[in-house]
């Protein structure tokens, strides 16, 4: 049922209701979108080859266009016409016809893996440059108006590290902060926070922004081989959370997971018997906080949004009690129905992050893991209102503010949506963020995916 792939590459929407003027710019969105190739399949939904689509907003038109992220796993897939290159929850084994030989280098490959540049969870932003990520040490940039795949680029080259967040955070002067894990270097495994500046207007054009990455700061793991994994952060104006959590990656499992015939997302462990250890660093000294908070075992995902307030730092998370989540998104799982509701994918006004807000804004799954609603929580009064129509799966909400709004909600809310009615078309979804109510939608000539996460261009940022 996930399974819906785009396949016009390029349409113009069909616009009911009305487009505000002010919404000029690009919504670019990211996930999986192809789950077999030859005969081979992948087993969980995260690992589908990532597919790309866009919504351009120009004078009240709707452009829609879709590619696929054609990286080197895209493209060594499709020569090969099977999936040569594993993802977290899908190991590749040769083809069985292959000599000894290359049997032996795809077994030292996977002991020392070279992770896939399939990066198909998120779009972000490094000075002017727009990258398609994952989790691992591989980006991807992109051009977000026609899509096409560009530079492949290795963190590595820049700094340290085997893991990167797929939510890094931005601030106004345009710099991006983002944590990333470095496993047993020199006998340490760290997690090290990097800020990469914005381009100085001196500098040659096309000169990537991570040229000039600063590291902030380092923080020791709590164990040497197995790291804790995480998603996102959270920042203040003065402070950056991390989160240790006790879900952690084996890496000697992860080394002979090959050869034990398992995939290295069963090498993430979650430990309910450990405390979960909160990091808070600060970033004018660029230092952790002597003192470290503990609190009870859980797992996040997603960060909300963090504040200082009367001396304190308030930080909303989306907190599970183990990691049946991941779980459920083995292709053989989205088959069966579960009965609990849950709220995830939270997004908010980012004029308002680092700082107090009122207003959240997230998908709801009454059977997860499919959304069925789009939800604005307030966070002073806890209320909650909701779109939804029957047969529709919305996917992650994304707040766009009016350059003029005097309001943390004056703006609006942009969710593509899945129609399960044969006879109605997918769409894109504009919702007046007020007062939660529809006030457009923009059909597409073309089936839509369940996705990942997006970013929210504005026009002079765009080259049109």
């Amino acid at each position: 049922m996930f399974l819906k792939m785009a396949i016009d590459p390029l349409c113009l929407c069909v616009v009911t209701g009305c487009i505000p003027e002010w919404l000029k710019g690009t919504l670019v969105r990211i996930g999986p979108g192809m789950f077999t190739v030859g005969d081979t399949a992948y087993n969980h939904w995260f690992d589908g080859m990532a597919l790309m689509h866009s919504f351009a907003f120009r004078g009240g038109d709707v452009m829609y266009r879709s590619r696929y992220l054609r990286g080197d796993t895209y493209t060594a897939n499709m020569e090969a016409n099977r999936i040569v290159v594993s993802e977290m929850g899908t190991m590749a084994y040769p083809d069985p016809s292959k000599n000894i030989f290359s049997k032996a280098i795809t077994f030292l490959s996977h002991t020392i893996p070279d992770f896939t540049d399939n990066c198909g969870n998120n779009i972000i932003r490094y000075g002017e440059d727009y990258y398609a990520t994952s989790e691992t040490n591989y980006i991807r940039k992109i051009d977000p108006e026609t899509l096409e795949t560009q530079d492949k680029v290795d963190y590595q080259k820049y700094l340290a590290v085997n893991l990167v967040t797929s939510h890094p955070h931005y601030d106004k002067e345009g710099n991006s902060y983002n944590i990333g894990t470095k496993i047993a270097e020199k006998g340490k495994t760290k997690y090290t926070i990097f800020k990469v500046p914005p381009i100085a207007k001196d500098v040659p054009k096309g000169t990537p922004a991570l040229k000039n990455l600063e590291v902030l700061c380092s923080v020791p793991c709590r164990s040497l081989l197995t790291p804790s994994y995480y998603h996102s952060f959270g920042m203040t104006d003065n402070y950056i959370i991390f989160i240790e959590q006790p879900l952690k990656l084996d890496i000697l499992k992860m080394a002979t997971a090959y050869m034990r015939h398992t995939n290295w997302a069963s090498c993430l462990k979650y430990n309910p018997e450990d405390d979960t250890l909160i990091h808070l660093i600060d970033r004018k000294t660029q230092k952790p906080v002597e003192t470290r908070y503990y609190t009870d075992a859980m797992v996040v995902y997603h960060h909300v949004n963090a504040f200082e307030e009367d001396g304190h730092i308030v930080f909303d998370i989306i907190a599970y009690d183990d990691n049946s989540l991941y779980d459920l998104f083995y292709l053989n799982s989205l088959r069966q129905e579960i009965n609990e509701s849950g709220l995830d994918l939270p997004r908010i006004n980012y004029n308002f992050n680092g700082k107090k807000q009122k207003y959240v804004y997230l998908t709801c799954s009454e059977k997860p893991p499919v959304p069925t609603k789009v939800t604005k929580f307030d966070t002073e009064t806890k209320k909650m209102v909701h779109w939804e129509e029957q047969g529709c799966w919305p996917s992650e909400p994304v707040f766009v503010a009016n350059p003029n709004a005097t309001e943390e909600d004056d703006g609006v809310v942009l969710a593509t949506v899945i129609s399960m009615d044969s006879q109605k078309s997918d769409f894109l979804l504009v919702l007046e963020a007020k007062t939660f109510t529809e006030i457009a939608r923009a059909s597409v000539n073309a089936q839509l995916h369940m996705d990942m996460h997006g970013y929210f261009i504005f026009q002079d940022r765009v080259q049109v």
